[in-house]
């Protein structure tokens, strides 16, 4: 198990804002609320779960411009410190939402808040009490979200958070907060679709350690359910087509296609769709792929890849066989045995004639044989036979026919 020492996931930037594209339709972030140290302010707000959000940036005045501070790099965290202020000093802050591509929501309204006085660090007498309220939060993707209200007791240097799974009479250490105003962690080590309780201890910098605050439970949230009734052709030219049953999942977004070259291994991301069809387009014959398709909720979390299908594109037919090759001394007749799928059939003709190769192709045959009367006897004839079928689909060359007309055979 992990045990992670955690400021919730943010960069600490100082930087002007350098012409942020803003797009209005993004969520803006509404009802910053702050709580004010000597040298620090802790924030909170209500996270934004919207697909369109990626993170948060959040801005200070400094002078007579914002300047971007932090980047949070997570949409479900919903707390930051700013830390190394002066006491006794205003601040303002804005925050925005941002997107994949960086967009920026419109600015929050202002927030404004002043840090308190210096506060002398006196030691602990006695014991300490565990934080007052607690709460975790259940349903998000692959992770849950321990949230508290930060303790009253200056010298707080972090909060222990513990771990217990369900039906288990341990409680593990998983992770470490650092700072008093902070009051937020997310677990990330966690199976979908469980039940895990939690709580928090406090630890002073004199090394006092609170009992353990109340015990929460939360339940991750559960993967989409798995994809049935996926099906792949085997008889189209140059394409694969899988199909499916649509997802029964609720929250459903969109379907993933996964495909691999062999069937045990090395499955790689596809592509995706809304629909319950997926064209593979394929530039050989008789190629073979294996495929598993898995539904995706709004959340990104993907079903199990449950199943495995084997697809493959319409074969060539199979060559030509000759069966007969004769001449009555100034034409040579072929005949051949084809695929059943044929449609018709080309001949190929290669010779030689002073010393140079020439070469003719015989196309629009329907029948199985050919007669080629333009022969010159003591001339070596080479003849291939290809079949065609009703996609357009040449097979291979049949194994090649020799024949010469013997010179005086008139």
């Amino acid at each position: 198990m992990a045990l992670s020492f955690m400021i919730s996931g943010c960069e600490k930037t100082l930087e002007t804002p350098k012409e942020p594209v803003v797009d209005a339709s993004m969520p803006r972030i509404e009802g910053i609320r702050t709580l004010a140290g000597s040298t620090e302010v802790g924030f909170e707000w209500t996270p934004i779960y919207s697909s369109q959000i990626e993170g948060y940036y959040l801005y200070r005045m400094e002078g007579n411009s914002m300047k971007k501070i932090a980047t949070i790099k997570d949409k479900y965290v919903s707390h930051y410190v700013d830390t190394k202020l002066r006491p006794n000093s205003s601040y303002s802050y804005q925050m925005s939402t941002y997107s994949a591509d960086k967009h920026e929501s419109a600015l929050s309204a202002m927030t404004s808040v002043t840090t308190t006085g210096l506060v002398a660090n006196t030691p602990t007498v006695g014991g300490i009490d565990s934080v007052s309220f607690i709460n975790a939060v259940s349903g998000l993707p692959a992770c849950i979200k321990i949230i508290w209200r930060p303790h009253s007791q200056q010298n707080v240097e972090y909060y222990i958070i513990e771990r217990n799974e369900y039906k288990s009479t341990s409680w593990d250490e998983i992770g470490k907060v650092k700072g008093r105003l902070n009051a937020e962690y997310i677990d990330k080590d966690i199976k979908d679709n469980s039940v895990y309780r939690y709580r928090v201890k406090v630890k002073t910098s004199d090394d006092v350690v609170s009992k353990p605050s109340d015990t929460v439970e939360a339940h991750s949230k559960p993967l989409p359910r798995g994809i049935t009734g996926v099906k792949a052709t085997s008889d189209l030219p140059k394409k694969i087509i899988l199909t499916w049953s649509p997802s029964t999942t609720s929250d459903f977004a969109y379907y993933k296609i996964y495909r691999s070259p062999t069937s045990g291994l090395f499955y790689t991301f596809f592509g995706k769709t809304v629909n319950t069809e997926f064209e593979d387009l394929i530039n050989d014959n008789g190629k073979t792929y294996y495929y598993r398709v898995v539904a995706v909720d709004v959340d990104g979390l993907e079903s199990k890849q449950d199943t495995t299908v084997a697809g493959m594109t319409l074969s060539a037919l199979n060559a030509p066989s000759v069966s007969s090759v004769k001449h009555d001394g100034s034409s040579i007749s072929i005949s051949w045995a084809g695929d059943d799928n044929a449609i018709k059939y080309s001949v190929t003709k290669e010779f030689e004639i002073s010393g140079k190769t020439k070469k003719q192709n015989f196309t629009g045959i329907f029948e199985s044989n050919f007669v080629d009367q333009d022969t010159v006897p003591g001339v070596e004839y080479k003849y291939n036979i290809i079949a065609i079928d009703k996609y357009g689909i040449a097979s291979k060359p049949s194994d090649s026919v020799l024949i010469t007309i013997p010179k005086g055979s008139n």
